[in-house]
């Protein structure tokens, strides 16, 4: 009998590479929550496994890192909303969204560390490491902002879109918790409101035609 391509896929994920996968992903996020940015021969000395088939898996430290953010992002990756109210949709998204980065809140800020460096470093750096870049955040607001989509110009939907991702992320919680000693409850009020703010007076700017 045939076995189908999901049930191939399902023995595949409890295979020997899988496991291997698992546990590098499982040390290096570890590590990450540690406030350490591992690199992939650290997570094979931590993970007991050889360089070589660290390497295999994960052929850079950015592509190592991504694997860990898109681990730790876990459902919000798979966020969506069935309102038509760009308002209720952008505050679905933060309070379902930002308890899970600040349960990842140290991974997220390596992640950073790791984006922040390679940018000091520059372009014309004669390192061949890939660069670690991030976007999930421009896809989850482009999704929650759908419903703007044919009501107010795409530059301006564009804009707000920006702005969002200002007050969506780790970055507001090291801003308001390590800048203001605001506590995770007090940080999560405040970028709701923010955010809802620019959703509001984006649509009224709209309405009036401005």
């Amino acid at each position: 009998m045939d076995i189908s391509r999901q049930q191939r896929e399902k023995v595949a994920e409890r295979g020997p590479r899988a496991r291997t996968r698992r546990l590098m992903l499982e040390t290096a996020t570890r590590l990450m929550q540690e406030g350490k940015t591992p690199s992939v021969s650290e997570v094979a000395e931590a993970a007991e496994v050889s360089r070589a088939t660290a390497y295999r898996y994960f052929p850079s430290q950015a592509a190592l890192v991504h694997a860990v953010v898109d681990e730790a992002l876990g459902p919000i990756l798979t966020w969506q909303s069935q309102s038509d109210d760009a308002r209720q949709r952008v505050g679905e998204l933060l309070r379902s969204s930002m308890p899970r980065i600040a349960e990842f809140e140290a991974t997220f800020r390596a992640a950073l560390k790791l984006s922040l460096e390679q940018a000091a470093q520059g372009e014309g750096s004669s390192d061949a490491e890939p660069r670690f870049t991030r976007g999930h955040r421009v896809d989850l607001l482009k999704q929650a902002l759908q419903p703007l989509r044919g009501t107010l110009p795409p530059q301006q939907v564009g804009r707000l879109a920006q702005a969002l991702s200002l007050m969506f992320g780790v970055e507001v919680l090291i801003v308001l918790k390590d800048m203001w000693g605001l506590s995770e409850r007090q940080a999560f009020s405040v970028a709701e409101w923010a955010a809802l703010s620019l959703v509001e007076a984006t649509i009224a700017g709209g309405q009036k035609g401005g």
